[in-house]
Parts: structure tokens; sequence; C-alpha cells
């Protein structure tokens, strides 16, 4: 089986430590874990692939910007002929407090652009996602994703990541009910 694991940002130095970037942040933690590098330039992101529980897994992170992320993540899906129930997408979501997580096996965008573009280009809700909580503002909503977490955040965010790895790899090697009895609702 092939998987596709698909972290969503924005690219660019001043976004890179951003609330809106902690799909980037996942997807580097698992390129760690599976000791590959996300660096070669395809399907407009940067890709990577590696093995993991003997699967074939690719990592994307698009570098569209993250309201045309669906570009990216349908380029590579349609390449490799991955099915939609083996696309992983990893993103924020200020519905949830600061490192709280959830996995879901599908559903719609919730409002969150990167996730409108991909349904919208892939023509599915029909996959799995790994949503990273990053709060709710309390004042401007762009300035409050595009902004970079507090220093009381820090260990929290850290938690979450490593965390959101494991259920994306969890979901790769033992199937997404696994990961949401071990991850829903994972507060650091």
């Amino acid at each position: 089986m092939l998987f596709l694991i698909v972290g969503l940002g924005n690219p660019g130095k001043e976004y890179e430590n951003t609330r809106h970037n902690v799909g980037f942040m996942v997807l580097e933690k698992i390129s760690e874990k599976l000791g590959v590098k996300v660096d070669r330039i395809k399907f407009k992101g940067l890709f990577g692939e590696g093995i993991w529980g003997g699967e074939k897994v690719l990592l994307l992170k698009p570098m569209t910007f993250m309201n045309l992320s669906g570009e990216s993540v349908e380029e590579a899906l349609r390449f490799y002929k991955v099915p939609s129930e083996n696309l992983i997408v990893i993103y924020d979501d200020m519905d949830l407090p600061v490192g709280k997580l959830r996995i879901r096996r599908k559903g719609s965008s919730g409002g969150h652009k990167g996730m409108e573009s991909i349904i919208s280009r892939i023509s599915s809700e029909d996959f799995p996602r790994v949503r990273v909580g990053i709060g709710r503002p309390k004042g401007d909503v762009v300035d409050h994703v595009l902004g970079s977490f507090g220093p009381e955040e820090k260990q929290a965010v850290e938690s979450a990541i490593e965390a959101a790895a494991e259920a994306a790899l969890t979901i790769v090697r033992e199937g997404v009910e696994e990961a949401m009895n071990r991850y829903n609702g994972f507060t650091p």
C-alpha cells in the first residue's frame, strides 16, 4: 500500500514558526522519524519518500500557500494513483485548544481554507486528517494564525507535534480507528 502524508502550511521564512504552519512542523517530525529528507521540488511542493511499517510513505509540504494546497495534493495523488483513503492531511485547527489533537476518518473542511482547496480539487472528503489545536484568537483571526506560539504554549505545541506525528504513522501502520482510539483528545 502507498500512503501520502501532507502537512499544510505556508512557504517562506516569515511563516516558518507560525500557528498556521503546524502541519509543516508535524511533517518535519515525521520525516525525522523516517530518516527521510523532504527537499525534492515536485508537485508544487517539497517532497520525500520512505518506508514505515513495511508501507511506502510519501511526504508532501505544498508550497502553493495554504489556500491553494489542493493543487499540490491533487498532482501527487494523481501521479502515484494513491486512493483518497490513503491520503492523510495534517493541519491547524483554531477550534481546538493549543496542543489538543483530533483525528477523523473523513469530514468537511470545517472552514479551513487549505482543506477546502484539497476537498474541492480531489472531489472527496473521504480521507483521514489529523488536526492540531492552535487555540481561538482573542482578536483578529489572520493575525492569530500567522502569529507565533507564545512562550507559555511552546511545550504544549512540541508535545502535540510529537503526538500528531505518531498519530499519522499509526494510521499508516495500524489504521485510522487505532489512531483515533489512541490520540483523539490528546492534550499535553
